[in-house]
């Protein structure tokens, strides 16, 4: 019934710009070489948070439930 969400092209998509960013941090130019690494910790600081705003909405997804059940 209930099928799990496809998200082959999100992934693609997220691999290869990865990929792109972690050549480029080869890349003779510093400008460049510097602001793929600045990307890439940006990119990982975005997905941290993330999952703390998911970790937070499942908890209060969780109390709310508790809560409905209580009355």
């Amino acid at each position: 019934m209930f099928q799990k969400e496809d998200n082959t092209f999100n992934e693609l998509r997220e691999k290869t710009v990865m990929r792109w960013l972690e050549e480029m941090t080869t890349h003779e130019d510093l400008t460049i070489k510097d602001g793929s690494k600045v990307t890439l910790a940006y990119i990982e600081s975005l997905k941290h948070e993330i999952g703390k705003l998911e970790r937070q909405s499942a908890l209060k997804d969780f109390y709310l439930k508790k809560a409905k059940e209580n009355k």
